[in-house]
């Protein structure tokens, strides 16, 4: 479908997208400006969109996880402690990104079912709230952050890795504008199609953290916070490419226009239907990951932690797909709300789930065979060799749950696209803080597997919590679609 068809006007009584309702409600939606050809694939054929805007955001999550693996590779040769201190400061950084993401996520949505609803007025002012709120955010977090950092690390045990924790730390925390930014701007060039731009950017902050990690990290001899020094300096870097496009050279669909700015409660009520639970839905994870350093320094020891923070950056290169696929179905399927196409948000869920599925299988099959070597790449150090069999073992157990994933991980983008955030929230509160906690404390305690049952807990808590979350998701297609145009009481 293309845009050529735009002029109508965009209402939508589905949950979602009730501030695209009552913004049309006060005005005759404005046809769009311009058309690019990002928001024609948007609204296009589904199957056509998941490949054409998944790949690009694959090829970025691709090259920047590779850029986590070769950080994790340089702080290694600092030894087991270094590595401990990155696995506790990675909760932290979790948090701090799952804000960000949040907001990303939130108006991101909104412009999308703007986009689908054929307003572009809407969409825009969407944009410039997004941006606002994200300042408003950065100033609380970057002063909370540094003001905490200590007491965080002594509260979740990090012990005698406490200093580097703390240095590592300080640095992100500081950066927190250019994270704030950066994932914002690149969540709303998705949002209008245009992944081929925020793959641009992605890619060029991912390669410029390979080139300063050893450098920063070695002969600056800066140690752990020269690796997050590197961070925020490729994350400031992909910003100001974003920052150009978006307002010197103003060539992406979306527009801002600050001076005529007006605070509009509904729509920063549509974007916080979305940010909130998805904030709180990566917070989640990063409560997650400090309750199993919790577990695994009580049944093992900070080698534990070290082996579960590399074996989960390994694992991030192989879900890379994964994310790639997710983001894109949140702005089709937001499009299609939008436009009140329930079948065509089914249609993208059903075909992004196969492909997904059948490309994690093989991925899982070659981190499988290849997890020695894998393991031996990230041990090199004297004082991290002996870790090596235990980040083996793992690598191959949680390879178990890439196929698997996909199920629950695709299903919840739907449902953020639709503008349901809270049922995104509840699926991954059910899978992260609670079935993956209990598995691993009942495999490890009741069981008696130890260390090996907290690592079959994280999988078998993951994978029942996907499963259910894809179930969750065709009852309400199934609910909307039956009940047709507005679907307001699924």
């Amino acid at each position: 479908m293309s845009m050529e068809t735009a002029g109508k006007k965009g209402k939508n009584g589905e949950e979602g997208s009730e501030g695209i309702q009552e913004e049309a409600e006060k005005k005759e939606i404005t046809p769009p400006q311009k058309v690019t050809e990002g928001v024609d694939i948007l609204l296009g054929d589904p199957q056509k969109a998941v490949i054409k805007l998944s790949i690009p955001i694959i090829v970025a999550m691709s090259v920047q996880t590779i850029y986590s693996l070769t950080d994790t590779f340089w702080v290694s040769w600092l030894g087991a402690d270094a590595l401990a201190a990155v696995g506790f400061a990675f909760p932290f950084f979790v948090i701090q990104m799952a804000l960000t993401g949040g907001l990303g996520v939130g108006g991101g949505a909104a412009i999308s079912r703007r986009i689908g609803a054929r307003d572009k007025a809407g969409a825009d002012n969407v944009a410039v709230h997004t941006f606002v709120l994200m300042l408003v955010f950065t100033l609380a977090l970057t002063g909370i952050g540094l003001a905490l950092v200590r007491d965080l690390f002594i509260y979740s045990g990090a012990g005698e890795t406490t200093a580097l924790g703390v240095a590592y730390a300080r640095v992100i925390f500081a950066g927190s504008f250019v994270f704030f930014f950066t994932n914002v701007a690149n969540s709303i060039l998705r949002s209008e199609g245009d992944s081929k731009r925020a793959m641009k950017s992605m890619v060029f902050g991912s390669v410029l953290n390979i080139i300063f990690d050893p450098i920063f990290i070695y002969v600056l001899d800066m140690g752990v916070a020269g690796a997050a020094l590197a961070t925020v300096i490729s994350f400031a870097s992909s910003g100001f490419l974003m920052f150009y496009w978006f307002f010197i050279k103003k060539s992406t669909y979306i527009s801002f226009d600050f001076r005529s700015f007006k605070f509009n409660r509904v729509i920063v009520k549509d974007i916080f239907r979305v940010a909130i639970p998805s904030s709180i839905e990566q917070v989640a994870l990063a409560l997650t990951a400090l309750t199993m350093n919790y577990i695994i320094v009580n049944v093992s020891n900070t080698d534990g932690v070290a082996v579960y923070a590399t074996a989960w950056r390994i694992t991030s290169i192989a879900v890379a797909p994964l994310i790639g696929i997710s983001i894109s179905v949140v702005s089709i399927s937001g499009a299609a709300f939008g436009e009140q196409n329930f079948k065509k948000a089914r249609r993208a869920l059903i075909y992004a789930t196969r492909t997904g599925f059948l490309v994690e299988a093989a991925v899982a099959v070659a981190v499988y065979i290849f997890a020695p070597d894998i393991a031996a790449a990230f041990t090199q150090a004297e004082n991290t060799a002996q870790i090596a069999p235990e980040l083996t073992r793992l690598l191959k157990i949680m390879t178990v749950f890439y196929p698997a994933v996909a199920f629950g991980m695709l299903s919840a983008s739907l449902f953020q696209g639709a503008g349901k955030g809270t049922s995104a929230l509840i699926a991954t509160l059910l899978r992260s803080l609670i079935l993956t906690p209990i598995f691993a404390l009942l495999f490890a305690y009741t069981f008696g597997w130890g260390l090996l049952g907290v690592w079959w807990g994280l999988v078998v808590g993951t994978v029942i919590g996907s499963l259910i979350t894809f179930a969750w998701a065709q009852v309400y297609l199934r609910c909307v679609i039956k009940a047709g145009k507005t679907g307001k009481d699924c």
